[in-house]
């Protein structure tokens, strides 16, 4: 994990002072009980990043939402109907949470272990297809 990138994101959550730095930290919170060892980054001019094996998700602040885009969302099992944005791509979806949002622990943790599952998943169908080409019929 990248020390730079965990103390921005710390800071990030402290500046904010308000509902949306209480809600990245409860999430980041989450994120990290469902994926112990999550990798955090720092893109795009200041965007929480979380990775495991590629992008699981984003933590973007905006003034009445806290948006999580998850990379891969669109293929992603979502019983629980946590997406509520970005519902229209062929890719990405995405959890708006306003001020006072419940966002259910279990299914959302459930959500981020999935997308770890299908960035794991697309990881050892490239080693497969890189060591099918590498072999001589």
């Amino acid at each position: 994990m990248s020390e730079a990138a965990s103390s921005n994101i710390d800071q990030r959550i402290q500046d904010l002072a308000d509902w949306r730095g209480a809600t990245l930290a409860r999430v980041r919170a989450m994120i990290h009980t469902a994926i112990p060892d999550v990798e955090e980054e720092w893109k795009w001019r200041g965007v929480p990043v979380w990775s495991h094996r590629g992008i699981l998700c984003t933590g973007e602040t905006y003034k009445a939402v806290v948006k999580l885009t998850f990379a891969q969302g669109a293929s992603l099992p979502d019983p629980a109907k946590l997406f509520n944005s970005s519902l229209e791509g062929k890719v990405r979806r995405a959890i708006d949470l306003r001020e006072d949002a419940a966002l259910d622990e279990a299914a959302f943790q459930a959500l981020m272990r999935a997308a770890a599952a299908l960035n794991a998943g697309k990881g050892a169908k490239a080693k497969s297809r890189a060591s099918q080409k590498g072999s001589v019929s």
